[in-house]
This record gives structure tokens, C-alpha cells and sequence, in this order.
């Protein structure tokens, strides 16, 4: 039998011309006798290469696509395709990709918020730290100078080349003078008439993005005492940090 390749109707071996569409068969006679090289779909070669990105859901749904489209072409097109099997396993991972991502979807929302969780609480724990590390500079500021320090700046490094004094004390580094650390703004106020020195200072760390950089609010002052506040910003009577 005679295969036409123009509408794939099979013909008796003596026909000339196809009895469906009256294509010559003096061709098709000959391309039997020189088969013409077979060569592999091109789309079912990117149905593979989408089916390995299968957990990335567009990726998986054009894998699908692709496999079914190559995989009729190559069934079609009378051995002259081939890729069958590439074609088969870009479908399967294509499906495999549909059939996991509701569970990747699951795994990532229960995951992402756990991440935002731990996030919140380093950020919490460096906020604790800054603060304290700023309390012990301004009480050791106090011992140098027999005053708090007027600003954070006066806590800061001096200038290159040139000495500690007050108003560059060299008791911290130029990291907390950013403004915004580790997703907390550390501020400094000196306070008049209060403490046993007659003065004192209020420093608070509070989150940069509430409830996103962080929940807590914490404040510490010359009693070197710090204290924690999740509805606002915190104060001298707000609770102790446990």
C-alpha cells in the first residue's frame, strides 16, 4: 500500500495518483526507495524542556500543550517525525507539574508565614541588642563627661584623625546612627529633672513596618532597665523585658 503524503489516504502500489486527493504517487514510489531522513519534532522537544520546569505552573501547562500537539503530528506524519517517547515524557511531567503544585501551593503557605515569623523575631532580637549596646555607651558617656549625651551622634566615632570628645565620644558605631537597623528606628532623647543625677535619657527601638519588620516596641532609659510594649511604642512604665 501507498501511503499519499498530502492526506495520508492509503492507495493500492500501482496507483499514479492518490484516488483522495490526486496527489502524484510516482514520488511517494520513490521517497520508498530513498526514505528521506527522519527528524525529530521540534515541538516535542520543547514540551520536554517546559516539562522539567513542571513546578513552575505555565511551564507544566505548556509542556501539556505541546506533548499532545507533537505527539498528533508525529502519529500523522507518516515516520518522517520522530520523538514519540520526548514528546510522552514532556506530557507526563507537564501533568505531574499540575498535579503537585496545589501542594507546592500548601507547603509555601504554611512555610512563608513561619519565614516572616522568624524574620520578625531576629529582627526583635537585634533591636534588643542595639538598644542595650546604646544604653551602656550613654551611662559610660555619663562617667567620661558627667552628663548623657546630648544626641546619638555624641556617642558616634570622631572624625578621622581626630580625638574622642563630647560630642564625638567614640562609644558606638556609625551603624546605629543609620536610622533604620535590622528593620528597627532606634531614636534618643535626653531628659532634664529626672534620676538621681538630675538628667537622664529615653531611648526607644520601634519597628520600621509594625507587624511587618517587627511587633514589639522597646524603650530603655538610666536605669538600665529595658522594657517591652506590642501596642505602641514603650516607656518608662511600660513591663520589664523578660
Amino acid at each position: 500500500m501507498k501511503i499519499c503524503p498530502s492526506c495520508t489516504k492509503a492507495n493500492e502500489d500501482t496507483a499514479a495518483f492518490c484516488s483522495g486527493c490526486g496527489t502524484n504517487m510516482t514520488a511517494v514510489t520513490d521517497s520508498l526507495a530513498h526514505p528521506a531522513e527522519q527528524k525529530t519534532s521540534g515541538m516535542a522537544v520543547a514540551s520536554l524542556i517546559f516539562g522539567i520546569f513542571f513546578f513552575i505552573f505555565p511551564a507544566a501547562v505548556t509542556a501539556i500543550v505541546l506533548g499532545h500537539i507533537s505527539h498528533s503530528q508525529i502519529k500523522k506524519s507518516a515516520g518522517r517525525l520522530a520523538g514519540a517517547g520526548v514528546s510522552l515524557a514532556g506530557m507526563i511531567l507537564g501533568y505531574a507539574g499540575v498535579a503537585f503544585i496545589p501542594f507546592i501551593l500548601i507547603i509555601a503557605a504554611i512555610a512563608i508565614p513561619n519565614l516572616l515569623r522568624a524574620r520578625m523575631a531576629a529582627n526583635e532580637a537585634a533591636a534588643v541588642g542595639n538598644l542595650r549596646t546604646a544604653m551602656t555607651a550613654s551611662m559610660t558617656y555619663y562617667g567620661q563627661y558627667n552628663s548623657y549625651p546630648p544626641s546619638l551622634e555624641a556617642l558616634g566615632p570622631p572624625p578621622a584623625g581626630q580625638p574622642a570628645s563630647a560630642d564625638a565620644a567614640g562609644l558606638i558605631g556609625a551603624q546605629l546612627l543609620e536610622g533604620v537597623r535590622s528593620g528597627y528606628v532606634i531614636t534618643y532623647e535626653q531628659t532634664k529633672g529626672t534620676g538621681a543625677s538630675g538628667g537622664g535619657f529615653d531611648i526607644n527601638a520601634d519597628p520600621f513596618k509594625p507587624n511587618n519588620t517587627g511587633i514589639r516596641h522597646f524603650h530603655a532609659d538610666e536605669t538600665g532597665v529595658i522594657r517591652v510594649d506590642s501596642s505602641g511604642p514603650a516607656d518608662r512604665d511600660s513591663p520589664e523585658l523578660e
